[in-house]
């Protein structure tokens, strides 16, 4: 993240504005988790979270994409959580129709995975709804954490290959930058200018 502020022109920092916000999460926790060996691959990725700033939606879509890819290969303890995780997406994907029905087929398809998690889930008639907002401020980021932390404590030797796989699922569910965007800042300002 941190070359990515330099490629987009910001001030030296590991939570540039111009990636969204879970997605810049996702790449941290990759890179801090990953091998150093592994780290070097992640490289090539770095240009792809330029610009990636998202949308309020991004919120679901990365959460989801991110829990979906990896459910079925981490641990009981982290299918519990990514499970009420994507069943809470799933509720705010459907209140949020056809925008998202994408995004809550994907939550149902990696729910019907995992049967035994979802019970675990449901036992604990866990019923009051939540809004946009407290899924983004505390429900995808744990997602997130749990996905990248449940990969690593499989202990797969292709560990670092589903690191990054992860890192590329959360980059291409984050919507992409449009044609126009803005250059690196010069002096302060901003020009926009067609990629």
């Amino acid at each position: 993240m941190e070359f990515a502020s330099v490629l987009a022109g910001e001030r030296w920092s590991d939570h540039p504005s111009c990636t969204h916000p879970l997605l810049g999460q996702l790449a941290r926790r990759v890179n801090d988790l990953i091998s150093d060996d592994g780290r070097q691959e992640l490289a090539p990725l770095v240009p792809s979270v330029v610009g990636r700033r998202g949308n309020d939606q991004a919120w679901l879509t990365v959460s989801v994409a991110v829990a979906a890819s990896v459910i079925v290969d981490v641990p009981e303890e982290t299918q519990r959580v990514l499970a009420g995780g994507l069943l809470r997406a799933e509720q705010l994907c459907a209140d949020a129709a056809p925008d998202l029905a994408d995004t809550r087929r994907e939550a149902q398809v990696a729910l019907a995975l995992v049967p035994g998690a979802l019970a675990w889930v449901e036992r604990q008639r866990v019923r009051h709804r939540i809004d946009t907002k407290i899924f983004a401020s505390r429900c995808a980021p744990t997602i997130v954490r749990c996905a990248v932390d449940g990969v690593v404590a499989t202990c797969r030797p292709d560990a670092d290959q589903s690191l990054r796989a992860l890192l590329e699922t959360g980059i291409a569910a984050c919507p992409a930058p449009d044609r126009e965007t803005t250059a690196p800042a010069v002096n302060g300002a901003h020009t926009p200018h067609a990629v």
